[in-house]
């Protein structure tokens, strides 16, 4: 009862005749008590009466007592000591925050340094002045107002690394950058650090930084990045800098920036630069204005720019300008084609587009650059086929023939003769459409046929080039052969399988293209150049142009790509399409 009445005095004299066990326990209740009114003296007494060495968690409670105690009563010390030993982080936090009352501050941070409590430390030992302690703690500091701290005190001792690390680390980008610049000359990491953080402020001192240097592209571009955009042009234009000025503007300029840039180049009759700007402000006839008035150094570029301005602009009296330019109507010298097709292509005028690409793959082709003539046609086919419009039947007719010219090369290099020779008949029989490789074309289609077994179609381009305007042409190791070939005929010819047409089912020769009986035009194989079979059909994934399934998969033994659309395929990727229905609607095209 007395315990509980809080009568220390009378408990411990009736526990000394009637509880000697008690006696620890009511003296640290009774030094908790002593503590708290601030009695120091008797609470210290009572705390080391209390030990016994039998409870741990009692003794524990008593020894954190004694700890305190001592260190009130100015036995710092000893109370530092017991605190040091004792296992509670909370006792050295709280003997620690006692001996900072006290002013005792290098023994308080000492304290809170075991406690592992790093920021109260920090703190403490930054009050003490002792930088070594402060140095070895940040690592494990988290508050930026101690590294803050720390970082000004190693600028003001001329420590720059270290100063610079702590601004890092208190996350002070501004200053870090100063010191980075102002001390360490080191501008390649300021530069780094602007980027990473967009520090307004730490850009203008880059800009500055480099201004001094007399590196006007760099002031300019860190100015951009300042938000100073004024500032930024008129450093441009005072030492003849805005195309960097131009290129470092790039999405987050304004309209007026723009027409700024553009003015600019106007002045300087830099036409391609002036003509890009007004574009990108919209002003669409003055930038078709200066495009076609760029030199022939620009000349390609400029078009390209000058077709994207009619593109945008969609605007009748600028596309005419523009036909003019390339037609030659202005100047007397007409562009290549190509210029006009990408035009048609940029105002979506696909008729006039195709139309344009067939003139081009017949200048390419005239050139001898087949490929080149297949790409075009290829790409225009299926732009017409995307967009639902007719394709003409001249296009169609040339990409057949110019395929099947690719696809002799690929046989031929393969070892299918065969299959080499029934497409070179097919480019002999269309020889015009090579003018720049009539001969060579023959004598292969002769070689082949000959090797094939087909001795009447050898016989009979063997005696096409016997005509004199072909016979002075001939590579001097065939000539005598394909004489000999031509004195001594060998009509024999391996018959040349019949297959179903895919429309009307009617059998026709597998490389014939038009069906006799229902007179459809048949799609033909892009792997043979055959016509296509119900019973063995496939696509291409990627261009989705019809294929033999068995031939496809064979020749994708050797070869990795389409070879009409040259994407990489394999034969994995190629499906057999059991209902072939809906590829076989006739097709459309514009005579």
């Amino acid at each position: 009862m007395r315990r509980d009445l809080l009568h220390w005095d009378s408990a411990l004299l009736l526990a000394k005749r009637l509880a000697d066990d008690q006696i620890p326990f009511i003296s640290k209740e009774y030094a908790i008590h002593l503590e708290f009114i601030g009695d120091y003296v008797n609470a210290l007494a009572h705390y080391e009466k209390g030990l016994t060495q039998d409870s741990m968690e009692h003794d524990e409670a008593c020894r954190a007592g004694v700890a305190r105690a001592s260190i009130r009563m100015g036995d710092v010390r000893r109370g530092a000591a017991q605190a040091i030993q004792h296992p509670s982080r909370t006792l050295k936090k709280d003997c620690g925050a006692i001996l900072e009352s006290m002013k005792q501050f290098s023994e308080a941070a000492q304290l809170y340094e075991k406690g592992q409590y790093y920021d109260k430390a920090a703190s403490v030992y930054i009050r003490c002045k002792n930088w070594a302690k402060v140095g070895e703690l940040l690592p494990q500091v988290s508050s930026s107002k101690i590294h803050l701290q720390y970082a000004k005190a190693k600028e003001a001792d001329g420590k720059y690394k270290e100063a610079a690390l702590a601004y890092e680390s208190a996350k002070d980008w501004d200053n870090m950058i100063r010191v980075l610049l102002d001390h360490l000359n080191n501008p390649e990491e300021a530069v780094r650090i602007v980027r990473e953080t967009q520090s307004i402020d730490g850009a203008k001192m880059v800009a500055r930084f480099f201004l001094r240097l007399s590196d006007y592209g760099s002031a300019i571009q860190f100015l951009v990045l300042s938000q100073c955009n004024d500032e930024a042009f008129q450093l441009a234009q005072q030492h003849g800098q805005m195309e960097v000025y131009a290129d470092i503007i790039g999405p987050d300029a304004t309209q007026e920036d723009y027409q700024s840039i553009a003015l600019y180049f106007e002045g300087e009759k830099k036409h391609l630069e002036a003509g890009r700007f007004f574009l990108k402000c919209g002003q669409y006839s003055r930038a078709l204005k200066h495009f076609l008035k760029c030199p022939n150094s620009d000349d390609s570029l400029a078009i390209e720019m000058a077709i994207e301005t009619v593109g945008q602009a969609k605007d009748l009296s600028l596309t005419n300008q523009l036909i003019d330019y390339l037609m030659g109507e202005s100047d007397g010298m007409p562009k290549d084609a190509k210029y006009l097709f990408r035009m048609y292509m940029a105002l979506q005028r696909y008729q006039e587009a195709a139309r344009a690409a067939i003139i081009i793959a017949r200048e390419e082709q005239c050139a001898g650059n087949y490929r080149n003539a297949h790409d075009v046609l290829f790409s225009m086919y299926t732009e017409l086929q995307t967009q639902k419009i007719k394709i003409p039947a001249e296009m169609v007719t040339n990409l057949m023939i110019l395929h099947s010219y690719i696809l002799v090369k690929i046989h031929v290099k393969r070892g299918d003769h065969l299959k080499g020779a029934r497409m070179l008949i097919r480019v002999s029989n269309n020889i015009s459409k090579f003018p720049a490789h009539i001969v060579p074309i023959l004598t292969s289609a002769v070689i082949e046929c000959h090797r094939a077994g087909l001795k009447n179609s050898a016989f009979s381009f063997a005696a096409m080039l016997m005509r004199p305007e072909y016979r002075n042409k001939i590579d001097p190791k065939y000539r005598k052969k394909l004489e000999a070939m031509v004195r001594r005929p060998d009509t024999s010819e391996l018959e040349e399988e019949n297959t179903p047409c895919p429309f009307c089912g009617s059998q026709l020769p597998q490389n014939e293209l038009l069906c006799i009986s229902c007179k459809n035009n048949l799609p033909y194989c892009i792997a043979t150049g055959r016509h296509m079979l119900k019973e063995d059909w496939a696509v291409c994934p990627h261009c989705e142009f019809p294929a033999l399934y068995s031939q496809l998969v064979l020749l994708l033994e050797s070869e990795c790509v389409c070879p009409m659309c040259s994407e990489p395929l394999t034969a994995n990727q190629v499906k057999k399409i059991q209902d072939c229905s809906s590829y076989l609607q006739p097709q459309e095209l514009e005579q």
